[in-house]
């Protein structure tokens, strides 16, 4: 693990969307889904820094590089009564990994949400990506198995605000999409 004078976790701040930009690239690159990252530095500066900031992000740094991040926002338990933290994103650069910053950027997220009376953090891991699974069981986190999680976006999803039924259900009810 890099020593404390190495490593350091710090809040994200306007100035850095650039850097958050590319983090979020290079996890998109890493995950294989580079064409599903259309994000911008104006959404960063809207979403994390803007008049209502809907999500945070954290840096990690070795010395003045740049090696790690986590974007996060927070999410509500009605069956705890509590906030909790949803990790979005975390990613450390490959030549930076096996050096505890992950698990420092993981610590630093549950020392927040701890000081601020979350019940739970918690984040999505790619089917394919044992060696991250593997990584946050040793960190004590357990796969939520029975839980499957739904997406609606793009055309999908203004259908879906607009109101307008989708062609699926209609077809099993056996009308005309």
């Amino acid at each position: 693990m890099p020593s404390a004078a190495d490593l350091q976790i710090r809040p994200a701040k306007e100035s850095d969307a650039g850097v958050v930009v590319d983090f979020i690239r290079k996890l998109a690159e890493y995950g294989d889904i580079s064409s599903e990252a259309t994000v911008t530095e104006a959404n960063v500066r809207a979403a994390l820094f803007g008049a209502e900031p809907i999500a945070a992000a954290i840096l990690a740094y070795i010395g003045s590089e740049p090696a790690g991040f986590a974007v996060y926002s927070y999410t509500f338990s009605s069956f705890m009564g509590k906030p909790g933290i949803y990790v979005e994103d975390l990613f450390v650069e490959h030549q930076f990994r096996s050096r505890g910053i992950g698990k420092a950027l993981l610590v630093t997220l549950a020392r927040l949400g701890r000081e601020r009376g979350c019940g739970r953090l918690e984040w999505s891991v790619l089917n394919w990506n044992e060696q991250a699974m593997e990584f946050y069981q040793e960190l004590g986190a357990v796969p939520m198995d029975d839980w499957t999680t739904f997406r609606v976006t793009g055309e999908r999803l203004e259908k879906l605000a607009s109101g307008e039924p989708h062609h699926r259900r209609l077809a099993r009810e056996g009308r005309n999409a």
